[in-house]
């Protein structure tokens, strides 16, 4: 019974970090609406959370790369490249914003001369982040599909409502095989 376990609980484990993520992001992709103070420690806040991302997919980002050229499928690579690229504008993301950062670095004490370069680079990362976060999305739609609404049927069932669930638990399952 616990192994059945598990995969689920790592599942939901996956999609609430990943869910987290982009609420952040989209919150952080606007310093205008939510203020400079925000943007800024909740952007340092989504770096350590795609630290964490990145350590609990781990073992799929080396199997990835130990056979992208061999027999890894076409949406692993496809998948992989576009992972790689996310990391790329992320990383350059949380530099660049470092560098400019004007309130939650100096409140640690640390400042940077402020320099329209990182700037200009801090935002075309942010609005190519912002492409390649839409692929990244439209590439696991099912699974994202799939995954809340099993999550959801199996939180309507432990409240005791009935409901016909089962065909999208079973898809949702034949999908995280192929996966």
């Amino acid at each position: 019974m616990e192994a059945k376990r598990t995969p689920v609980r790592r599942t939901t484990i996956n999609l609430l970090i990943d869910g987290a993520m982009f609420l952040a992001f989209l919150v952080a992709t606007a310093p205008h609406l939510s203020g400079l103070a925000i943007h800024e420690w909740l952007s340092l806040a989504l770096g350590v959370a795609l630290i964490t991302h990145l350590l609990l997919h781990w073992n799929w980002i080396v199997q990835v790369a130990r056979r992208f050229f061999g027999k890894a499928s076409w949406t692993a690579r496809l998948n992989y490249l576009l992972n790689s690229l996310l990391f790329i504008a992320f990383s350059t993301i949380i530099v660049t914003g470092i560098m400019i950062s004007e309130v939650a670095l100096p409140f640690i004490g640390i400042s940077f001369a402020r320099d329209a370069f990182w700037l200009g680079l801090h935002r075309m990362a942010s609005d190519a982040t912002i492409v390649i976060l839409g692929l990244h999305i439209a590439l696991h739609w099912n699974w994202l599909v799939n995954t809340t609404r099993r999550l959801f049927a199996r939180s309507t069932r432990k409240a005791g409502t009935s409901v016909a669930t089962q065909p999208v638990v079973a898809a949702s399952r034949s999908q995280e095989r192929t996966s």
